[in-house]
């Protein structure tokens, strides 16, 4: 259906087109060469009879009695009798003389004479077929008023079969060039329509089959204009389904084990504790202490999903005001001093006497740096070191969270912010708190960027703007 319609269309729209304009280009051609011809054979006919009157004026003004002698001898000695064929009329309009011999009957038809008795010069000229052999010829007939006794014009008369005959070659040569000129535009167009037709057939088969759910097929690259420029975007964007299908499968994975683990551990003691009596207080404590500590992590995972799931929709919300950046980095690093001190991991908080103030939203910074944070102890091992350093640079409060834990790969490195993505599965966490990190940063004017070397260690540096004095509080909500 798809290569009718693109046919039918080129056929309407640029072969109609085409073959109209050859049309009126050979018949424009067609009728200057019939007007140059005719042109030519009348200037010809012209100019013999401008000669021939010229003569006659000079043999009379020499004052010959005989004129008709003259004239009859002018005619019988006609020089270009092989071209066109002279006449002498008399005053009844008859046929005294030719330069051919040929006599001619009284009621000889000519159209030519009637034209100049008529015309005030003198001269007529007319094209017309003779009634007794159907030739076609142009006539010129010359009244002169020096012309006596019994001869009252002169004719001349020329043959316009050859001429038409020329004329027909040409057009028909005229015709030829334009059959070929169509005849090759087809030839070209078809296979220009087909270049374009079979890889929009291959993409229609392609998009079908990506719509059944299959994302491994691909276009072949034919050409490299713009359809192939479109066979690649295509083949790039199916590509990037693909890769993006596969980390949305592993995130759910990896969202379901970790939803798991800590579910798994609540069930675990509190089926322990209702066996357990009122006297064991040091497991009741240990039991609840576990179900506490598993319960705020599910919380944050949800917490980090509905957050993930309001910057998809663009319903996500930011509070900004004025306000003090260390104090939320410092609680953040307190809440993690314990835990890193659990895992013998050493966490040096290196804090400036005082930066300037931001304009943000303080409780989601907060979630930033503990994300950080987190991520930074998270892939660190027993023995790391994770350090804070902030600092104020060139209008921006900038804040690096460094650690010597197991680095990130090169070929990861510039996914690691993307959604869905998780460089290394083999450690905990649902791999979008990066994301929803990089994105609250980005709300805030600010940048957030990942340095890392596998096995040496990762460092994230935050840069948000200092506050500005016309900044006033204001509540952002993404997608508006």
């Amino acid at each position: 259906m798809a290569y009718r319609s693109i046919t039918k269309r080129w056929m309407v729209n640029s072969l109609g087109v085409i073959l109209f304009v050859l049309v009126v280009v050979t018949l424009t051609a067609a009728l200057m060469v019939h007007n140059y011809y005719y042109t030519s054979v009348e200037r010809e006919l012209k100019l013999r009879a401008d000669y021939g009157d010229n003569l006659l004026q000079d043999i009379a003004s020499t004052g010959k009695s005989n004129l008709n002698a003259e004239i009859r001898n002018m005619v019988e000695t006609f020089e270009d009798k092989d071209k066109m064929e002279m006449m002498a009329v008399d005053h009844n309009g008859s046929i005294l003389i030719t330069s051919s011999g040929f006599s001619y009957f009284s009621a000889y038809d000519m159209p030519d004479y009637a034209a100049a008795k008529s015309d005030a010069a003198g001269r007529g000229t007319e094209v017309y077929k003779l009634e007794s052999t159907h030739e076609k010829v142009m006539a010129m007939t010359v009244l002169s008023p020096v012309l006596s006794g019994d001869i009252s014009a002169v004719r001349y008369v020329i043959s316009l079969e050859m001429v038409d005959r020329t004329i027909l070659t040409l057009v028909l040569v005229l015709c030829g060039v334009m059959v070929v000129i169509l005849a090759l535009i087809l030839v070209t167009s078809a296979y220009f329509i087909r270049s374009i037709v079979v890889p929009v057939q291959e993409v229609g088969t392609v998009a079908r089959a990506f719509a059944t759910g299959d994302m491994s097929a691909r276009i072949l690259k034919r050409s490299d204009d713009e359809i192939g420029e479109l066979c690649d975007i295509i083949n790039y964007m199916a590509d990037e389904i693909q890769t993006s299908e596969k980390m949305k499968n592993e995130f759910i994975s990896s969202v379901s084990h970790e939803l798991r683990t800590p579910l798994t551990a609540i069930k675990g003691w509190g089926e322990t504790l209702l066996t357990m009596g009122p006297e064991d207080r040091q497991m009741m404590a240990k039991g609840m202490h576990v179900i506490l500590n598993e319960t705020e992590r599910l919380s944050n995972m949800v917490e980090e999903l509905l957050d993930f799931s309001r910057i998809q929709n663009g319903r996500f919300t930011l509070v900004k005001t004025k306000m003090d950046i260390l104090a939320e980095l410092g609680d953040a690093v307190l809440m993690y001093t314990e835990r890193a001190r659990r895992d013998d991991i050493s966490i040096v908080y290196n804090e400036p006497e005082n930066v300037s103030y931001v304009f943000g939203d303080k409780n989601r910074l907060k979630q930033v740096f503990i994300n950080i944070i987190d991520n930074a102890l998270k892939y660190s091992d027993r023995g790391d070191t994770v350090t804070v350093d902030v600092s104020e640079v060139d209008g921006f409060v900038q804040i690096k969270v460094s650690d010597t834990g197991i680095g990130i790969a090169e070929k990861d490195l510039p996914r690691v912010t993307e959604k869905f993505y998780k460089a290394n599965t083999a450690r905990r966490g649902s791999g979008i708190g990066l994301a929803v990190a990089h994105e609250i940063v980005q709300l805030h004017d600010g940048t957030l960027t990942v340095d890392s070397e596998l096995d040496v260690g990762t460092t994230v540096t935050i840069r948000i703007p200092v506050m500005q004095k016309d900044e006033r509080p204001t509540e952002i909500t993404t997608g508006e």
